[in-house]
């Protein structure tokens, strides 16, 4: 009887180590299961946002010679033909604005400018709107505070701001750039 108490223990053992090694291999199924999901998902993810990138930029469509594309249109400067002559410019003169701040101390800026023309003939519209161009700039100017002029990032911010509100004072016309004479923060 002895033999087959260690005989029924044999088996008993070896069902046991069977059940074992089939929940390990259920684990591991498990597991596999898990990572190919998650890697799915990753795969699904990076592709949707791939495909998000690509439908809000695109890819660049061929065109017409001198027209430009709406996001070209967006990032760089007003499209403006460059005239074959000698660029011209109109000297806004000299703007002195109050900053924002904390109070304590009151911070001024001033800056002279002048804007750069596509044509000579503009200048005398210009001339009839300069009051509306400086009102544009001023409230803007109000509004920035002197970490806001820190630095050429700061410099160039400006600049892209005042071209795009002078731009929209003047439109129909176009200034190609404006440019700093003198800036001054005190």
């Amino acid at each position: 009887m002895a033999q087959d108490d260690l005989d029924e223990e044999k088996e008993t053992d070896e069902t046991a180590e069977a059940a074992l090694a089939a929940q390990a291999a259920q684990k591991k199924k498990k597991k596999t299961k898990l990572l190919m999901a998650v890697g799915g998902l990753i795969a699904l993810l990076l592709i949707g946002g791939a495909g998000t990138f690509f439908a809000l930029h695109g890819t660049p469509q061929p065109q017409a010679e001198g027209v430009e594309s709406e996001d070209e249109r967006s990032l760089a400067a007003p499209a403006v033909p460059i005239k074959s002559g000698a660029p011209v410019f109109y000297a806004l003169g000299d703007i002195l604005v109050n900053l924002s701040g904390d109070g304590k101390r009151p911070s001024f800026l001033k800056v002279r400018i002048a804007l750069e023309l596509n044509d000579a003939k503009d200048t005398a519209t210009l001339d009839t709107l300069k009051p509306r161009i400086i009102d544009y700039f001023q409230g803007y100017l109000r509004e920035l505070r002197v970490e806001d002029l820190r630095g050429s990032a700061g410099l160039y911010r400006l600049r892209e701001e005042l071209l795009a509100r002078v731009n929209e004072a003047v439109a129909p016309l176009s200034v190609r750039d404006v440019l700093f004479q003198e800036i001054l923060v005190q």
